[in-house]
């Protein structure tokens, strides 16, 4: 047994499971295109503070991206998962980018990256703004990656309305070289991006984006949405240009959205497959076959661990994705690019522990609860 601490206060007793799922590795999906956003491994022997820029240990973070590829899923990377923005900057998102292309060529795995303009600080004019944006945009291609034009904080306090998101996005859209996926992050995960689009009214905002995509429909792969309204994804998807894909960024309705219905579905690009990973892997391999109430019951029982990663502030989940991977044995260490270990509470983490290890996700539980033992005593958990 262990104890684990209860919320208010006190703690509870857990028996962890001994054995993992026997899942194995295998090659491309087939019936959907699924990218997992993948985090950053910090160095926790770096002499940094929360304000430094962040210190990344990349053989481990490489390494963590080859085990993605080795369950057939492609990689996002430098991503809102990565820290993008939080904790790490562009000079470190650059050398991400460089250094994770050039291991997707060496191993053969799919690769798409963030494009946007966290290199400006403090107010910038539309100019600025699109000028970023290109900067960013020519680093990826140069890199042979597909790009992922991000959501950008500094055009949503430079932008007057939708004419500046229509007017910027149609220039870029014109100059990149191959489709990109265009990307709406909800202000759950980012509030600075509240009124993304020129409104914030969805509906209105809905349209903007619908319109950014019908002037340039050969320029966009797909679209990105991370909004946490499953109803509203589905509604978006079936107006998109036929050839346009919708992945799915709804870390709380994945199952139901990538399943789809009768009038089409979702592929995916989520943070929450990073630490799913395996299990992900094997509910497509299962909808690959057509079997649609294997890949759910494979893949419902995931979405509890899910919501709790990302219950509010959403924009936190990433410090679960990375306990969650040192209790894998994906890393050496609970330590964060800007110290974001802190971010949420021990009885949060221990949760994440919890239902990680009734989905049997760790490899090797036994670690996984001698790791959980080592953190609960750091915090003064009595056994």
């Amino acid at each position: 047994m262990i104890h684990l601490p209860r919320t208010g206060g006190g703690v509870r007793a857990y028996e962890p499971r001994t054995e993992p799922l026997a899942l194995a590795t295998g090659g491309a999906l087939a019936s959907r295109t699924v990218f997992s956003a993948a985090h950053v491994v910090a160095d926790p022997y770096a002499d940094t503070t929360p304000d430094s820029p962040a210190a990344v240990d990349w053989d481990a973070t490489l390494a963590f991206r080859r085990h993605l590829w080795s369950h057939g899923l492609g990689v996002a990377e430098a991503m809102d998962t990565a820290q993008r923005g939080m904790g790490l900057d562009w000079t470190g998102a650059a050398e991400l980018i460089r250094r994770s292309a050039a291991e997707a060529k060496a191993v053969g795995g799919r690769i798409a990256c963030g494009v946007g303009t966290d290199q400006l600080t403090g107010p910038a004019d539309l100019v600025a703004v699109r000028k970023a944006y290109e900067e960013q945009l020519a680093l990826v291609e140069e890199t042979g990656s597909q790009a992922i034009l991000m959501a950008s904080r500094a055009l949503a306090a430079a932008a007057d309305g939708p004419d500046d998101y229509l007017d910027l996005y149609g220039h870029l859209l014109r100059q990149a070289r191959e489709p990109v996926v265009l990307h709406w992050l909800g202000p759950m995960f980012d509030p600075a991006l509240e009124g993304y689009w020129g409104s914030a009214d969805l509906d209105a905002a809905t349209e903007t984006f619908l319109d950014v995509i019908a002037a340039h429909p050969d320029k966009v792969d797909g679209i990105k949405v991370s909004l946490l309204d499953a109803r509203r994804e589905v509604e978006l998807r079936r107006r998109l240009p036929e050839g346009v894909r919708c992945y799915t960024g709804d870390d709380f309705h994945y199952p139901e959205l990538i399943a789809g219905d009768e009038q089409g579905f979702s592929h995916a690009l989520l943070g929450i497959f990073d630490p799913l990973a395996p299990l992900a892997a094997e509910a497509v391999r299962t909808l690959d076959t057509g079997d649609v109430a294997g890949f759910r019951a494979i893949l419902d029982p995931t979405v509890g661990l899910s919501r709790h990663l990302f219950e509010a502030p959403t924009r936190f989940y990433k410090t679960g994705v990375v306990l969650l991977a040192w209790l894998a044995g994906h890393q050496d260490h609970f330590t964060m690019v800007g110290g974001l270990q802190s971010a949420r509470s021990l009885p949060h983490l221990a949760r994440a522990y919890e239902l990680a290890d009734g989905l049997g996700l760790f490899p090797d539980p036994a670690l996984a609860e001698s790791r959980m033992r080592s953190l609960l005593t750091v915090y003064g958990v009595p056994e």
